[in-house]
């Protein structure tokens, strides 16, 4: 079998293997053509020149290089990579032309710039204070940031307010060439922002209402924002630390516990009264129904009594013997359970006669001897 590794007898042709040596041999190739001294044939001498030498033709060599490597640049120039989260604004001859969404894309060299902006990253400033990363763990610092944190409320009070404001480019166009310096823009309309609305409230609204007020902050930053074009998104405004200074701090921290005892008081006070008094109204109307029911079985316990007695009186009129004999009767009835011995009184007879013991035992028992 013929060996693969022996070369062929006109020799193995060597390959370029990276740009540089493409471009080399380019260049050499160039300086071969544009060369006045003839190639020297195996064998021969190459003829000796009478003529002086020219020296335009250099110049035309260097121009020659320098045009070839110009378009060898303006080719490589030409393409271009956008990554995801990037985009690319175009000028063309220092104008807008467009904006190029992520993927490979064609430019006309040496006549359009390419500026690519980052629209998904998330920029952060910090006012008040400055986050300090030691490993995984991140800590403030609040050391010689009291100018931007000292802020003076509607009362007449001072207090220490840190915040950080985050943002994103919404429109890269007006990013790049809206305002020279976007990120001072930012912090600028951010502090003046804050310390209008700080200043238009109490310190205790601004102590207790700290969500409202990044609201408040975050409305007036975005339209300050849009009035000067300055192509970014807010999108977070989270105040971190409010606080008095340092040195009102110990009167302030009394003041607190004045309010929270007074406080604790007032809530005492009030479940103390949600206690006592539903429970007295519920007795005073407990006292008002009954006395309310009474009156209404006593009118009806007359109303039947009444009725009674007239319909008694019907009878009377009727069969008055009869009657007045039955009203009798129905009245020891109603009588005689309750008494415990009967006596006989006679006029002949000088002590009483007992008649009938008619007591509880003997009514339990009635074959018990009377007593005498």
């Amino acid at each position: 079998m013929p060996n693969q590794d022996q070369q062929p007898p006109w020799g193995q042709k060597k390959k370029p293997q990276t740009p540089e040596e493409m471009v080399a041999q380019l260049i050499k190739k160039l300086q071969d053509f544009f060369s006045d001294s003839p190639k020297k044939e195996p064998g021969k001498e190459a003829p000796k020149k009478a003529e002086p030498p020219n020296p335009f033709a250099s110049i035309g060599k260097i121009l020659a290089i320098v045009l070839a490597v110009l378009i060898l640049q303006g080719v490589y120039a030409s393409f271009f990579k956008i990554t995801p989260g990037e985009v690319g604004v175009i000028l063309r001859l220092g104008q807008y032309n467009r904006t190029a969404e992520p993927g490979l894309h064609f430019k006309i060299p040496y006549m359009d710039i390419l500026y690519k902006v980052d629209v998904e990253e998330i920029r952060k400033e910090e006012f008040g204070f400055r986050a300090q990363y030691s490993g995984r763990k991140s800590s403030g610092s609040h050391r010689d940031y009291d100018m931007e944190s000292l802020m003076l409320t509607a009362d007449k009070n001072v207090i220490n307010v840190a915040w950080i404001v985050q943002y994103r480019v919404s429109d890269p166009q007006a990013y790049l060439f809206k305002i020279k310096n976007v990120r001072q823009a930012v912090r600028d309309l951010s502090e003046s922002v804050t310390r209008r609305i700080v200043g238009n409230m109490d310190f205790d609204y601004v102590l207790s209402n700290r969500d409202l007020l990044a609201a408040d902050v975050k409305q007036e930053l975005q339209k300050e924002l849009n009035n000067l074009q300055a192509g970014v998104a807010v999108g977070t405004v989270q105040f971190q630390d409010i606080n008095p200074p340092d040195k009102v701090k110990p009167a302030f921290n009394e003041v607190n516990e004045a309010d929270q005892d007074m406080k604790r008081l007032v809530n005492e006070a009030e479940e103390t009264y949600n206690r006592k008094v539903p429970k007295a109204r519920g007795n005073a109307l407990q006292i008002v129904e009954e006395a309310h029911g009474y009156a209404v079985g006593r009118v009806n316990d007359a109303k039947g009594e009444s009725k009674r007695f007239l319909s008694i009186l019907d009878e009377y009129k009727n069969a008055p013997e009869v009657t007045r004999k039955r009203m009798y009767l129905e009245t020891m009835q109603t009588v005689m359970p309750a008494v415990e011995s009967v006596y006989v009184m006679d006029e002949n007879q000088q002590t009483p006669l007992p008649l009938l013991n008619l007591s509880r035992e003997n009514t339990r028992n009635p074959l018990s001897p009377v007593k005498q």
